[in-house]
């Protein structure tokens, strides 16, 4: 029963990062914040 319960809060986070992650992506921010892309993945402007 803890596993399950330890596996549906994991599930739930993870979730909810790539939820963010598509919100962020949609609103154009680059990469999620990190400095490490070089500009490649924003958009050009």
């Amino acid at each position: 029963m803890g596993t399950f319960v330890v596996g549906m809060i994991v599930a739930v986070i993870a979730g909810f990062a790539g939820f963010r992650l598509y919100q962020d992506k949609k609103k154009g921010k680059c990469c999620g914040g990190c400095s490490g892309c070089q500009g490649g993945c924003c958009p050009k402007e």
